[in-house]
């Protein structure tokens, strides 16, 4: 759940942050959009080419996501550049109409390429929830779905919260915001770009480029941090400047109205608060939680006996995980886990999975997960291949004990070194 909730607010909130400003501009002047602008229709059809593409991605190979989402960013920064360059007057003295035009169509296919890039990311990962063989109605399905809502809940309250605080801020203000966001997204982008030019050897390898990924590499979380650290202010000059009414009255329905618009934007500056700070928790506190070392269980006493490994049935039928440790003839730790699945089915395997390696698993709430990527196990599917499964270890039940035999697990060493 947790795992959902962190993916979902680090891959959502920025865009619905920068996607609320960009609603802002072209919403400035009253509940309808500013001239003939087109941002509606290019959301609309942004979240359409996105609903189409994530189908795509999920059910054919025909999309490749490093060529699509390269050509999608290249022309997410050159719409940004233009739309920076046409909002502080560039051409407008020359051609006033020509230019209104231009900053409406950069305006437009910036909001459209912005949800074509970030939203399939997001409506896939609810097809990464039920396990191999799991119904969607079990408790981890519903955990997945909860921490994922939640995420999306965030970003969507913040971002209605800003688009709706639209008319309360100034129009130079708002500009401002919204170039230093962009600023900061076209960077992230830009990285993500140079990432791939360099994996694919298109651009040589230079130690101002290397040093440049790195960096962003490194510090990637930061763009969302610096979105939020540069909007913060914003709810709070809104409380400040809406404490009391703005503007003159005649009579008390007009000074009921204006205090309840007052009201309204401080409302909304509140819930923007709330929002990032949530997020804020998830990308710290919460992430800090859920990728929190786990220390697996020691192994347990077994009886090694000429070629073969016995463990009494009786100590190891109560539904839990059992781990166990045999030192190899190279010296090498070779563990292997069992468990009961039901009154005539064992689960038994290393641990250790063709995914993830050796990194273990351990038992949380009645539940076995894998210690690397956090993936729940279906224990009916434990003892088979595939997924994320421990790899199965051959065993068989003879005189109360479970047997294992040691050349076994002399073949499976190398997982371990």
């Amino acid at each position: 759940m947790l795992h959902y909730l962190i993916q979902t607010v680090e891959n959502s909130m920025g865009t619905a942050i920068l996607i609320a400003l960009l609603l802002m501009t072209a919403y400035r002047d009253g509940n309808t959009p500013r001239g003939h602008s087109r941002a509606p229709l290019a959301a609309g059809i942004g979240a359409g080419v996105s609903l189409v593409l994530s189908w795509l991605i999920h059910t054919t190979v025909w999309i490749n996501r490093e060529f699509w989402n390269i050509g999608i960013l290249s022309v997410a920064i050159t719409a940004g550049l233009v739309f920076i360059a046409l909002s502080f007057g560039a051409f407008h003295r020359r051609a006033p109409r020509a230019h209104g035009a231009a900053l409406d169509a950069s305006l437009s296919l910036l909001l459209a390429v912005l949800l074509v890039y970030s939203l399939p990311t997001l409506l896939l990962y609810p097809t990464e929830f039920p396990l191999a063989g799991e119904s969607v109605f079990s408790t981890d399905f519903l955990f997945k779905t909860v921490g994922y809502s939640g995420g999306l809940l965030i970003a969507l309250l913040a971002a209605s919260a800003l688009f709706r605080t639209r008319n309360g801020i100034s129009a130079g203000l708002l500009r401002a915001l919204l170039t230093a966001c962009l600023a900061i997204n076209i960077t992230d982008q830009f990285s993500t770009i140079v990432q791939f030019l360099l994996a694919r050897r298109i651009i040589p390898m230079s130690k101002g480029v290397f040093e440049f990924v790195k960096l962003t590499v490194n510090y990637d979380h930061w763009f969302l941090y610096l979105i939020l650290i540069i909007t913060l202010p914003l709810p709070f000059l809104l409380w400040a400047i809406n404490v009391r009414p703005r503007g003159s009255w005649e009579n008390p329905a007009q000074h009921r109205k204006l205090k309840s618009a007052a009201r309204r934007i401080r409302r909304c500056s509140a819930l923007i608060l709330a929002c990032y700070v949530l997020s804020v928790i998830s990308l710290t506190a919460v992430k800090a939680y859920d990728e929190r070392e786990v220390t697996l269980s020691p192994a347990e006493p077994m009886n090694i006996e000429g070629s073969r490994i016995t463990v009494p049935t009786d100590n190891i039928d109560d539904g839990h995980l059992h781990r166990f440790a045999y030192i190899s003839s190279e010296g090498i730790e070779v563990r292997f886990i069992v468990i009961k699945k039901n009154e005539s089915a064992w689960g038994v395997g290393l641990d250790a999975c063709d995914i993830c390696g050796a990194t273990g698993y351990y038992e949380r709430d009645d539940e076995v997960i894998c210690k690397l990527c956090d993936v729940v196990m279906n224990k009916a599917t434990i003892g088979f291949k595939g997924g994320c499964n421990p790899v199965p270890l051959a065993y068989e039940i003879a005189g109360g004990n479970m047997v294992v035999q040691i050349q076994d697990l002399e073949n499976e060493q190398k997982r371990f070194k």
